[in-house]
């Protein structure tokens, strides 16, 4: 009986721990992102990976963050060992910007 209390207790706190703040940052994102979406104010974000992926042959597509402030989705892949940051206007779905080969 004890050994269930403490696994429960365990359990518990496990689950009430803090969330770490850059978890945090990135729900709110998903969050505002999902709301400019739903607002009609930026694109699906399957649309502009339509658009997008397929300008990067041979790079590996890696993952994608939003900034509500500009609306701007950043994707990222992978290239030979090299990132690429590709920037996206989530209004339009126009390409806006590139670092990286």
């Amino acid at each position: 009986m004890a050994a269930g209390m403490a696994m429960l207790l365990s359990l518990i706190l496990a689950f009430a721990a803090p969330v770490p703040p850059a978890m945090q940052d990135h729900q709110r994102d998903q969050d505002q992102a999902w709301a400019a979406r739903h607002e009609g104010r930026i694109l699906p974000l399957k649309e502009i990976e339509r658009r997008v992926v397929p300008t990067m042959p041979g790079a590996q597509y890696i993952g994608v963050d939003f900034d509500p402030g500009s609306g701007v989705y950043t994707f990222k892949f992978l290239r030979n060992g090299a990132v690429i940051w590709v920037d996206v206007d989530g209004r339009s779905g126009q390409v806006i910007g590139r670092m990286g080969k």
